[in-house]
């Protein structure tokens, strides 16, 4: 179970307040089955994560979204924390690195408030999806199936709700980036 994922290079792309247990729990998932890691944020350098409303650890981002490309990655985790996407859907770097993801049928593991993203790039639509409760109507507007599920899997796009699914978010997006372009896109 140590090398579902090696010779994958694993995006993570978020900014200050992003909710702690959300990205580290991926993190630690993604290189326990011998993905490496980059940390991506809207400048390179130290990024503080939050728990919940109170401010947390920092981690160090390797590189700035805006020198970011999709194409060097195999796959993205957008976690999520209130302030995190509410900033990242602001900044036409981040937006353009995820619909990237996207458009190059590369698999995508968001959580929580992460989905904001997901409106923001315009991928929502038509997509089966599920997040924190209280997105579920921006969500529905952009054209999205909104459900209230532990995890959520369409075409290679994991969702999941909030900390306490991070079990089962983690194992799925070990599953769908180890498999790669989603099958059925890449058969259409």
């Amino acid at each position: 179970m140590a090398d579902e994922l090696k010779g994958k290079k694993v995006a993570f792309l978020f900014t200050e307040g992003a909710e702690q247990v959300e990205v580290t729990e991926p993190l630690d998932a993604v290189k326990k089955a011998g993905g490496e890691v980059e940390i991506v944020s809207l400048e390179k350098g130290e990024v503080e994560m939050w728990n919940h409303f109170d401010k947390g650890d920092k981690i160090s981002a390797e590189k700035a979204v805006a020198d970011a490309n999709a194409s060097d990655y195999d796959a993205l985790v957008l976690p999520g924390g209130v302030a995190n996407p509410d900033q990242l859907r602001g900044d036409p770097d981040a937006v353009k690195f995820v619909r990237e993801f996207f458009e190059q049928d590369k698999p995508v593991g968001v959580i929580c408030h992460g989905p904001w993203m997901l409106v923001e790039t315009g991928v929502a639509k038509g997509r089966k999806v599920t997040s924190w409760p209280s997105l579920q109507t921006d969500l529905k507007n952009a054209g999205a199936e909104w459900v209230d599920e532990e995890v959520v899997v369409d075409n290679g796009l994991v969702t999941s709700r909030k900390p306490d699914d991070l079990p089962a978010f983690c194992a799925k997006i070990v599953e769908e980036f180890a498999e790669g372009k989603h099958r059925q896109k890449v058969a259409a």
